[in-house]
Protein backbone atom coordinates (compact mmCIF):
# COMPACT_ATOMS: atom_id res chain seq x y z
CA UNK A 1 0.00 0.00 0.00
CA UNK A 2 2.20 2.82 -1.32
CA UNK A 3 -0.17 5.67 -0.44
CA UNK A 4 -1.38 4.36 2.92
CA UNK A 5 1.54 3.81 5.25
CA UNK A 6 -0.12 4.64 8.57
CA UNK A 7 -3.70 3.59 9.28
CA UNK A 8 -5.69 4.45 12.39
CA UNK A 9 -8.67 2.32 13.44
CA UNK A 10 -11.01 4.01 15.91
CA UNK A 11 -13.20 1.48 17.70
CA UNK A 12 -11.87 -1.96 18.55
CA UNK A 13 -14.89 -4.23 18.55
CA UNK A 14 -15.43 -7.13 16.16
CA UNK A 15 -15.11 -5.01 13.00
CA UNK A 16 -12.38 -2.66 14.19
CA UNK A 17 -10.35 -5.51 15.65
CA UNK A 18 -10.79 -7.55 12.48
CA UNK A 19 -9.69 -4.64 10.29
CA UNK A 20 -6.57 -4.13 12.42
CA UNK A 21 -5.79 -7.85 12.39
CA UNK A 22 -6.36 -8.08 8.63
CA UNK A 23 -4.02 -5.15 8.00
CA UNK A 24 -1.29 -6.84 10.05
CA UNK A 25 -1.82 -10.11 8.21
CA UNK A 26 -2.29 -8.89 4.63
CA UNK A 27 -0.42 -5.56 4.62
CA UNK A 28 2.70 -6.25 6.68
CA UNK A 29 4.46 -3.05 5.59
CA UNK A 30 1.66 -0.81 6.87
CA UNK A 31 1.68 0.63 10.40
CA UNK A 32 -1.70 0.28 12.14
CA UNK A 33 -2.66 2.04 15.35
CA UNK A 34 -5.86 1.23 17.21
CA UNK A 35 -7.87 3.36 19.59
CA UNK A 36 -10.87 2.83 21.86
CA UNK A 37 -12.23 5.30 24.38
CA UNK A 38 -12.65 2.39 26.81
CA UNK A 39 -9.49 1.55 28.83
CA UNK A 40 -10.62 -2.07 29.26
CA UNK A 41 -10.96 -2.50 25.49
CA UNK A 42 -7.53 -0.97 24.92
CA UNK A 43 -6.02 -3.38 27.44
CA UNK A 44 -7.71 -6.36 25.80
CA UNK A 45 -6.59 -5.21 22.34
CA UNK A 46 -2.99 -4.97 23.54
CA UNK A 47 -3.16 -8.48 24.97
CA UNK A 48 -4.55 -9.82 21.70
CA UNK A 49 -2.02 -7.78 19.66
CA UNK A 50 -4.62 -6.75 17.08
CA UNK A 51 -2.56 -3.66 16.20
CA UNK A 52 1.10 -2.70 16.28
CA UNK A 53 0.19 0.21 18.54
CA UNK A 54 -2.79 0.93 20.80
CA UNK A 55 -3.07 4.64 21.56
CA UNK A 56 -4.40 5.92 24.87
CA UNK A 57 -5.82 9.14 23.43
CA UNK A 58 -7.37 10.25 20.16
CA UNK A 59 -4.80 12.89 19.11
CA UNK A 60 -1.97 10.36 19.44
CA UNK A 61 -3.97 7.82 17.45
CA UNK A 62 -4.71 10.05 14.45
CA UNK A 63 -1.50 12.06 14.16
CA UNK A 64 0.23 11.40 10.86
CA UNK A 65 -2.44 8.97 9.67
CA UNK A 66 -2.95 8.44 5.95
CA UNK A 67 -6.27 6.67 6.57
CA UNK A 68 -8.64 6.83 9.54
CA UNK A 69 -11.38 4.20 9.87
CA UNK A 70 -14.30 4.75 12.24
CA UNK A 71 -15.54 1.40 13.53
CA UNK A 72 -17.76 2.82 16.25
CA UNK A 73 -21.57 3.16 16.53
CA UNK A 74 -23.06 5.36 13.80
CA UNK A 75 -24.22 8.16 16.08
CA UNK A 76 -20.67 8.67 17.41
CA UNK A 77 -19.38 9.62 13.95
CA UNK A 78 -20.43 13.27 14.14
CA UNK A 79 -18.50 13.75 17.37
CA UNK A 80 -15.42 11.97 16.05
CA UNK A 81 -15.44 14.06 12.86
CA UNK A 82 -15.46 17.18 15.04
CA UNK A 83 -12.77 15.82 17.37
CA UNK A 84 -10.30 14.91 14.61
CA UNK A 85 -10.95 18.09 12.61
CA UNK A 86 -7.76 20.14 12.71
CA UNK A 87 -5.69 17.19 13.96
CA UNK A 88 -5.32 15.46 10.60
CA UNK A 89 -3.65 16.31 7.31
CA UNK A 90 -5.70 17.72 4.45
CA UNK A 91 -5.03 14.61 2.36
CA UNK A 92 -5.89 12.10 5.11
CA UNK A 93 -8.68 9.75 4.01
CA UNK A 94 -11.45 9.37 6.58
CA UNK A 95 -13.87 6.48 6.26
CA UNK A 96 -16.18 4.36 8.40
CA UNK A 97 -17.80 0.93 8.42
CA UNK A 98 -21.33 2.09 9.22
CA UNK A 99 -24.45 0.51 7.75
CA UNK A 100 -25.94 3.82 6.58
CA UNK A 101 -24.30 6.60 4.64
CA UNK A 102 -26.48 9.69 4.15
CA UNK A 103 -26.00 10.97 7.70
CA UNK A 104 -22.23 10.30 7.85
CA UNK A 105 -21.74 12.20 4.57
CA UNK A 106 -23.73 15.13 5.98
CA UNK A 107 -21.80 15.12 9.25
CA UNK A 108 -18.44 14.91 7.47
CA UNK A 109 -19.32 17.91 5.29
CA UNK A 110 -20.28 19.90 8.38
CA UNK A 111 -17.47 18.87 10.74
CA UNK A 112 -14.40 18.02 8.63
CA UNK A 113 -13.75 21.60 7.59
CA UNK A 114 -10.00 21.83 8.30
CA UNK A 115 -8.76 18.65 6.67
CA UNK A 116 -9.57 15.13 5.65
CA UNK A 117 -11.19 13.51 2.61
CA UNK A 118 -14.32 11.59 3.58
CA UNK A 119 -15.39 8.50 1.63
CA UNK A 120 -17.93 6.10 3.10
CA UNK A 121 -17.20 2.38 3.40
CA UNK A 122 -19.59 -0.45 4.16
CA UNK A 123 -17.96 -3.88 4.26
CA UNK A 124 -20.79 -6.42 4.24
CA UNK A 125 -19.21 -8.66 6.86
CA UNK A 126 -19.64 -9.48 10.51
CA UNK A 127 -21.53 -11.77 12.84
CA UNK A 128 -23.84 -11.70 15.82
CA UNK A 129 -20.77 -11.78 18.06
CA UNK A 130 -19.21 -8.58 19.27
CA UNK A 131 -16.00 -7.60 20.97
CA UNK A 132 -12.35 -7.54 19.98
CA UNK A 133 -11.89 -11.09 21.27
CA UNK A 134 -13.91 -12.31 18.28
CA UNK A 135 -11.79 -10.40 15.73
CA UNK A 136 -10.69 -12.40 12.67
CA UNK A 137 -8.06 -11.46 10.12
CA UNK A 138 -10.05 -13.23 7.37
CA UNK A 139 -13.41 -11.60 8.10
CA UNK A 140 -13.37 -9.57 4.87
CA UNK A 141 -12.21 -12.27 2.47
CA UNK A 142 -14.73 -12.51 -0.41
CA UNK A 143 -16.96 -9.91 1.26
CA UNK A 144 -18.65 -7.12 -0.68
CA UNK A 145 -17.58 -3.61 0.32
CA UNK A 146 -19.68 -0.65 -0.84
CA UNK A 147 -17.95 2.72 -1.14
CA UNK A 148 -19.89 5.98 -1.24
CA UNK A 149 -18.55 9.37 -2.25
CA UNK A 150 -19.62 12.93 -2.84
CA UNK A 151 -19.16 14.69 -6.16
CA UNK A 152 -15.74 16.18 -6.62
CA UNK A 153 -13.96 13.90 -4.16
CA UNK A 154 -10.34 13.27 -5.10
CA UNK A 155 -9.94 10.33 -7.47
CA UNK A 156 -6.62 9.30 -5.95
CA UNK A 157 -8.30 8.99 -2.54
CA UNK A 158 -11.05 6.78 -3.97
CA UNK A 159 -8.44 4.66 -5.75
CA UNK A 160 -6.38 4.25 -2.56
CA UNK A 161 -9.43 3.22 -0.54
CA UNK A 162 -10.52 0.73 -3.21
CA UNK A 163 -7.04 -0.80 -3.16
CA UNK A 164 -7.10 -0.97 0.64
CA UNK A 165 -10.35 -2.93 0.88
CA UNK A 166 -9.34 -5.11 -2.05
CA UNK A 167 -6.12 -5.96 -0.22
CA UNK A 168 -8.22 -7.13 2.74
CA UNK A 169 -10.10 -9.46 0.37
CA UNK A 170 -13.20 -7.44 -0.53
CA UNK A 171 -15.09 -7.02 -3.79
CA UNK A 172 -15.70 -3.31 -4.34
CA UNK A 173 -18.93 -1.63 -5.44
CA UNK A 174 -19.55 2.12 -5.75
CA UNK A 175 -22.91 3.64 -4.78
CA UNK A 176 -24.47 7.02 -4.21
CA UNK A 177 -25.06 7.53 -0.44
CA UNK A 178 -28.85 7.82 -0.81
CA UNK A 179 -29.02 4.77 -3.08
CA UNK A 180 -26.91 2.83 -0.58
CA UNK A 181 -29.33 3.58 2.24
CA UNK A 182 -32.36 2.67 0.13
CA UNK A 183 -30.88 -0.65 -0.97
CA UNK A 184 -29.54 -1.61 2.46
CA UNK A 185 -32.87 -0.80 4.07
CA UNK A 186 -34.43 -3.47 1.85
CA UNK A 187 -31.79 -6.19 2.02
CA UNK A 188 -30.35 -5.73 5.52
CA UNK A 189 -32.24 -3.43 7.88
CA UNK A 190 -35.77 -4.57 6.98
CA UNK A 191 -34.89 -8.29 7.27
CA UNK A 192 -33.54 -7.59 10.75
CA UNK A 193 -36.80 -5.93 11.78
CA UNK A 194 -38.83 -8.81 10.31
CA UNK A 195 -36.69 -11.42 12.08
CA UNK A 196 -37.05 -9.56 15.38
CA UNK A 197 -40.80 -9.24 14.83
CA UNK A 198 -41.15 -12.96 14.15
CA UNK A 199 -39.30 -13.83 17.34
CA UNK A 200 -41.28 -11.31 19.39
CA UNK A 201 -44.55 -12.68 17.99
CA UNK A 202 -43.64 -16.28 18.89
CA UNK A 203 -44.40 -17.98 22.19
CA UNK A 204 -41.16 -19.10 23.93
CA UNK A 205 -42.69 -22.51 24.58
CA UNK A 206 -43.61 -22.91 20.92
CA UNK A 207 -40.11 -21.94 19.85
CA UNK A 208 -38.70 -24.96 21.68
CA UNK A 209 -40.18 -27.09 18.91
CA UNK A 210 -38.63 -24.95 16.17
CA UNK A 211 -36.46 -26.59 13.54
CA UNK A 212 -33.53 -25.27 11.54
CA UNK A 213 -35.79 -23.21 9.28
CA UNK A 214 -36.98 -21.02 12.13
CA UNK A 215 -33.45 -20.64 13.48
CA UNK A 216 -32.10 -19.71 10.03
CA UNK A 217 -34.92 -17.23 9.44
CA UNK A 218 -34.36 -15.47 12.76
CA UNK A 219 -30.56 -15.71 13.12
CA UNK A 220 -29.98 -12.01 12.56
CA UNK A 221 -32.35 -11.13 15.41
CA UNK A 222 -29.48 -12.11 17.73
CA UNK A 223 -27.55 -8.95 16.82
CA UNK A 224 -26.82 -6.44 19.62
CA UNK A 225 -29.89 -4.26 20.20
CA UNK A 226 -27.96 -1.04 20.86
CA UNK A 227 -26.04 -1.33 17.58
CA UNK A 228 -29.16 -2.11 15.55
CA UNK A 229 -31.18 0.65 17.20
CA UNK A 230 -28.64 3.12 15.82
CA UNK A 231 -28.77 1.52 12.37
CA UNK A 232 -32.57 1.69 12.22
CA UNK A 233 -32.75 5.26 13.51
CA UNK A 234 -30.20 6.34 10.89
CA UNK A 235 -32.38 5.05 8.04
CA UNK A 236 -35.96 5.60 9.21
CA UNK A 237 -37.51 6.91 5.96
CA UNK A 238 -36.36 4.00 3.81
CA UNK A 239 -37.16 1.50 6.52
CA UNK A 240 -40.72 2.74 7.05
CA UNK A 241 -41.36 2.49 3.30
CA UNK A 242 -40.06 -1.07 3.35
CA UNK A 243 -42.23 -2.01 6.30
CA UNK A 244 -45.27 -0.67 4.43
CA UNK A 245 -44.46 -2.91 1.45
CA UNK A 246 -44.13 -5.98 3.67
CA UNK A 247 -47.38 -5.14 5.45
CA UNK A 248 -49.09 -4.96 2.05
CA UNK A 249 -47.78 -8.44 1.20
CA UNK A 250 -48.89 -9.82 4.57
CA UNK A 251 -52.30 -8.21 4.13
CA UNK A 252 -52.66 -9.84 0.70
CA UNK A 253 -51.84 -13.33 1.98
CA UNK A 254 -54.08 -12.77 5.02
CA UNK A 255 -57.05 -12.01 2.77
CA UNK A 256 -56.22 -14.98 0.53
CA UNK A 257 -56.13 -17.29 3.55
CA UNK A 258 -59.42 -15.97 4.89
CA UNK A 259 -61.01 -16.52 1.48
CA UNK A 260 -59.32 -19.92 1.12
CA UNK A 261 -58.17 -18.67 -2.28
CA UNK A 262 -55.83 -21.45 -3.39
CA UNK A 263 -54.79 -19.66 -6.58
CA UNK A 264 -53.81 -16.47 -4.74
CA UNK A 265 -51.92 -18.40 -2.05
CA UNK A 266 -50.06 -20.41 -4.68
CA UNK A 267 -49.18 -17.25 -6.62
CA UNK A 268 -47.89 -15.59 -3.44
CA UNK A 269 -45.60 -18.52 -2.58
CA UNK A 270 -44.55 -19.35 -6.15
CA UNK A 271 -43.64 -15.75 -6.89
CA UNK A 272 -41.37 -15.61 -3.86
CA UNK A 273 -39.82 -18.99 -4.68
CA UNK A 274 -38.95 -17.96 -8.25
CA UNK A 275 -37.66 -14.56 -7.15
CA UNK A 276 -35.33 -16.12 -4.59
CA UNK A 277 -34.17 -18.81 -7.05
CA UNK A 278 -33.17 -16.07 -9.48
CA UNK A 279 -31.21 -14.37 -6.70
CA UNK A 280 -29.36 -17.58 -5.81
CA UNK A 281 -28.51 -18.16 -9.49
CA UNK A 282 -27.14 -14.62 -9.73
CA UNK A 283 -25.05 -15.02 -6.57
CA UNK A 284 -23.60 -18.30 -7.83
CA UNK A 285 -22.77 -16.69 -11.18
CA UNK A 286 -21.02 -13.84 -9.34
CA UNK A 287 -19.18 -16.46 -7.24
CA UNK A 288 -20.69 -15.09 -4.05
CA UNK A 289 -22.31 -18.48 -3.33
CA UNK A 290 -21.16 -22.03 -3.92
CA UNK A 291 -23.32 -24.03 -6.34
Amino acid sequence: MKDLQRICVIGLGLLGGSISSAIRQRLPGVSVVGYSHRPATRAKARTLAVAAEIADDLPTAVVGADLIILATPIFTFERYFADINGLIRSDCIVTDVGSTKVLPHRWAAEKLTDGGVYIGSHPIAGSEQRGVEFARDDLFVDARCILTKDRGVRRDAVKALKEFWSALGCFIEMMDPAEHDRVLANVSHLPHVIAAGLVNASDPRDMRSAGKGFLDSTRIASGPANVWTDVLLANTHNLVEGIDRVLAELSAIKHALKAEDRQAIDAFLDGASKKRAALVTYKIKKKELLS
